[in-house]
């Protein structure tokens, strides 16, 4: 495995308009790791990765995927670096079918990225029966948590391998929660890389592999699985878990 971080952040700063929202923030993701962005809503999390996508205003600072700087980059060039982004709201197309939206995306050919090739049809529906069911249901007809399939999906199938989830099972039945685990450890023993934002802490801490904490636009905490337990009293303390 590649010594190159997937994923590194240096002193960034971000705003929107003259709000200034994120005052260096700085992470590292190592290639094939699952790492949860931690904190409570307004932290600055969701902010962190449209940072990453150049969905903010002005921004400040260094982005290295895989080793080259895309602090200047505009967005649609940062997908052919291999980044998938699932924004919170999911993007789902009302008016297309539910495999229409899964075709939409052309697929990437990311160049020296070293990460796996973008998934076929076959492969999502056979990791989300579900949408091999609803695949000729309009978008909107979906339920929650198939659109949510269905998002994670379209990604998949693209051929990204550094993955940006933004709290992707909010609001969502426990069941399917389950379902998403299942799929992260999946992409994990697959070799993705995976950054998710997530407030719903006991989906996410059991999946990552590090954990960092965000407050008022920085990482105030950063740690290992393995240092969970031991660091649950901080967490409690600047999360509520």
């Amino acid at each position: 495995m590649s010594n190159t971080p997937a994923l590194e952040i240096r002193n960034l700063h971000a705003w929107y308009g003259e709000s200034h929202i994120l005052h260096g923030v700085d992470l590292t993701v190592n290639p094939g790791e699952v790492v949860t962005l931690l904190g409570r809503n307004g932290a600055g999390r969701t902010t962190t990765l449209r940072a990453i996508m150049g969905l903010t205003g002005k921004r400040k600072g260094s982005i290295r995927v895989n080793g080259a700087e895309t602090i200047d980059m505009p967005t649609h060039r940062l997908a052919h670096c291999g980044i998938g982004y699932c924004p919170e709201e999911r993007g789902i197309f009302a008016s297309l079918s539910c495999e229409e939206n899964l075709l939409l995306p052309p697929p990437l050919k990311s160049k020296g990225t070293g990460g796996p090739s973008g998934m076929s049809d076959a492969e999502i529906y056979d990791m989300f029966p579900n949408l091999k069911e609803r695949r000729q249901s309009q978008g909107t007809r979906l339920s929650g948590g198939e659109q949510q399939m269905l998002a994670v999906g379209r990604i998949l199938r693209t051929g990204a391998n550094l993955l940006l989830l933004d709290e992707i099972s909010e609001g969502l039945a426990p069941v399917i929660v389950q379902a998403l685990a299942r799929m992260i450890r999946m992409l994990k023993s697959r070799g993705y890389t995976v950054v998710m934002v997530e407030q719903n802490f006991r989906f996410a801490a059991p999946l990552a592999d590090r954990l960092y904490v965000m407050e008022h636009g920085t990482i105030v905490e950063s740690f290992a699985a393995s240092e969970l337990q031991r660091k649950m009293p901080v967490l409690n303390q600047l999360l509520g878990v």
